[in-house]
């Protein structure tokens, strides 16, 4: 979407929802109990320490640390975009290409959700996976500090890095969606709160960091410092409460040979198929996959403000700083106002808002911000800072809508898939972005039709909006049972 910037288990500790209403900060909550015994009654206070309105059970703890890691890991981000610019000397259309590469692992998340729902490693089926995630992750960005020297080297490396967090993310929304599972949107928006707001919260601590470093000490140093981040990933996985699986002792257990694994296999493969393709899901798929497919012209966008502008990596962090506390906004405007909101409306009065908005970039470009009496760096964070928080309040009903459609069993697997399809209508948008900056003649130093290329961007946003009938009316749409 172009118009606005582009994201086992207990029954005995659930994750608890609040109503409307949720405060943004944590809350103490004194809850009395009373316990009646033969000789009288006493009573018990008990403090829980809630976020969003959830509980913050050691299994939620462990799942807001990894999207806190997700967007601690936006670190690199800024090192990563001026790497590909000034070291590899790539040009915007080529960027775009890369990032989009980068971006595969997260095109195939259902295989992660079925690996992890069907195959325990050492026993357990989620926490030796965040181990292992954290452990690759820390990996590709080692290497990226100190061996990669070539466009083909940082593609795989950022690869790698890219699939350590992806594999991890559908771990933990495994987590979250059999909790979502049967509620309402009210609650699963709390659920998405937490996480999304872990992300947000992951973003504002690295943000200004993201440019400062790089302008002090270079990408090198930033890769190596964020190659320390991915091990919370492995540390929290001990917080996780899950059984060992029975009969497995010891080592990896991958049974890929056993004719009852294959029959397995084979039906969850179909039971996948069988609730894909019900009309409750599909239709909801089809046009998030549509609504993320619009091309994007973010990687013109920063050659234009780096080279022309002359922003610097200490100015880009700033920015991002803004960003990522207009994110952790953006979730508590949804949590606070649009959760209880049907989704057809917030797509439609965020999209045409965000397409609105997305055109005065064309101010920044040609000049005009600057007649009105705006410096270009301000223009730039308040542009910034609107789209951002339109941008997340956009998403999470994606998330929730997500969430409500995953049947018992399958939660991992059919969550990853309905992101993977997301994530695939981004990536197209991307590559679509890329090849219209080529055909639309912008460099690294030539940005004649940067604004025509904006303007075309911003209003293929609204192409998907006729379509708005595909999703749920009301949140009993959007809680009824996927049958199996």
């Amino acid at each position: 979407m172009s118009g606005v910037l582009p994201l086992s288990f207990r029954e005995d500790e659930p994750f608890i929802g609040a109503g409307n209403g949720d405060s943004l900060a944590i809350e103490m909550e004194q809850e009395t109990s009373t316990s009646t015994s033969s000789g009288g009654s006493s009573r018990k206070k008990n403090s829980r320490l809630k976020c969003f309105g959830v509980d913050l059970s050691p299994d939620n703890v462990a799942v807001a640390m990894v999207y806190f890691v997700q967007g601690v890991l936006g670190l690199a981000r800024l090192a990563v975009s001026f790497y590909l610019k000034d070291d590899l000397h790539l040009d915007p259309a080529e960027t775009a290409v890369v990032t989009g590469f980068s971006a595969l692992p997260w095109l195939v998340k259902p295989l992660y959700g079925f690996i992890s729902d069907s195959i325990p490693l050492f026993g357990y089926r989620r926490r030796s996976y965040l181990v292992l995630s954290g452990l690759l992750g820390a990996l590709s960005w080692s290497l990226m500090a100190t061996f990669v020297d070539s466009k083909y080297g940082a593609a795989c490396c950022i690869l790698l890095g890219s699939f350590s967090v992806a594999f991890s993310d559908v771990v933990v929304d495994s987590m979250v969606v059999e909790r979502a599972r049967g509620e309402s949107q009210s609650v699963s928006g709390s659920l998405q709160s937490l996480c999304w707001g872990s992300s947000a919260f992951g973003g504002i601590v690295s943000s200004y960091f993201s440019g400062s470093l790089v302008d002090a000490y270079g990408v090198r140093f930033v890769f190596g410092v964020t190659a320390l981040l991915p091990l919370i990933t492995s540390a929290v996985a001990v917080l996780v409460k899950e059984q060992r699986v029975i009969g497995q002792a010891r080592g990896p257990n991958v049974p890929l040979g056993n004719s009852s694994f294959l029959k397995s296999s084979k039906e969850n493969i179909i039971q996948l198929w069988n609730a894909v393709r019900q009309p409750n899901v599909f239709l909801p798929t089809v046009f998030i996959f549509l609504w993320q497919a619009t091309p994007q012209s973010d990687s013109a966008m920063f050659f234009f403000t780096t080279n022309k502008l002359g922003f610097t990596p200490e100015f880009l962090g700033r920015v991002k700083l803004v960003t990522s506390v207009a994110s952790l906004a953006g979730v508590g405007l949804y949590n606070g106002f649009l959760k209880n909101v049907p989704l057809r409306k917030i797509f439609l009065a965020t999209t045409v808002t965000g397409t609105v908005l997305g055109m005065t970039q064309v101010f920044l470009v040609t000049g005009l911000s600057r007649q009105f009496g705006i410096s270009d760096e301000w223009f730039a964070i308040g542009d910034s800072l609107i789209l951002t928080v339109l941008s997340q309040a956009s998403f999470m009903p994606v998330l929730v809508l997500a969430a409500k459609l995953c049947p018992e069993g399958m939660e991992a697997t059919l969550f990853a898939t309905l992101m993977s399809i997301s994530n695939g209508g981004n990536v197209l948008g991307g590559l679509i972005g890329a090849g219209l900056t080529q055909i639309f003649g912008v460099t690294k130093d030539k940005f004649d039709n940067l604004a025509a290329l904006i303007i075309l961007c911003n209003l293929s946003s609204l192409l998907p909006l006729p379509l708005l009938h595909l999703l749920p009316r009301d949140d009993s749409d959007t809680a009824s049972k996927v049958k199996m």
